[in-house]
């Protein structure tokens, strides 16, 4: 259980791509232990030293030199029903069409303020930390991860006008699903996902939770993009 051993450790390193920095992230969220992504894949975001590069790196964070970054997490309360269930994630929350080729309709409020309505093949909501992820490829703004923004993306809107709004982490973003007989999913970080109804409401906030990463001295995120 990665919650119990975090609760031993000092430091987690943890070998694999952005992915596996992702699972745990989410599985330890809240420990307070900082953790070292180890690169053993393509290009990632999250992980901090190649793996070629780890026994300079340990040798940098054995003498102090290093810093630790905390990471916000989004938090989705899913209403259906008069229940509620609840999903976290690092990076994104995707709420997106299922199988059929058909455009969902999803209205979206902010701070209970009407934003929009939109027609599209889905939505993301991403962290500050995730602006690399889906949302970059659907068009979405580079966010530097120390800015405290959350980041809504639409994925192929149906518009000509519709643009990523970006808006104070603080706000509570919700999210209702309005297509009949359409499949929709909600998924965290690309990992889990949870299957809408038509009328399920998500609401999207930042978590109480956070997660903490380690950066060797010498790591950009700048630099890395």
């Amino acid at each position: 259980d990665l919650g119990t051993l975090a609760d031993r450790c000092d430091l987690l390193l943890v070998f694999g791509g952005d992915g596996t920095m992702l699972r745990v992230a989410r599985e330890t969220a809240g420990s307070g232990v900082p953790i070292l992504g180890i690169n053993a894949g393509h290009l990632g975001f999250l992980a901090a030293v190649q793996e070629a590069n780890l026994a300079e790196a340990l040798r940098t964070v054995v003498a102090g030199k290093f810093r630790i970054e905390d990471r916000a997490l989004l938090e989705a309360v899913i209403h259906r029903n008069g229940s509620s269930s609840i999903q976290t994630a690092l990076n994104d929350f995707v709420l997106s069409r299922g199988l059929a080729s058909r455009l969902i309709e999803l209205e979206v409020a902010v701070n209970g303020e009407l934003l929009t309505r939109y027609r599209c093949d889905g939505l993301i909501a991403s962290s500050p930390t995730g602006s690399t992820a889906y949302s970059l490829a659907a068009g979405g703004a580079i966010v530097s991860p120390d800015a405290d923004v959350l980041t809504l993306t639409p994925i192929c809107p149906h518009t000509l006008s519709i643009r990523p709004v970006v808006m104070s982490l603080d706000s509570v973003v919700q999210v209702t699903l309005l297509s009949r007989r359409l499949e929709a999913t909600l998924a965290a970080d690309g990992q889990q996902q949870t299957h809408l109804n038509t009328g399920d409401r998500v609401l999207i906030r930042r978590s109480k939770q956070a997660v903490k990463l380690l950066r060797p001295e010498g790591s950009s995120f700048f630099a890395t993009l």
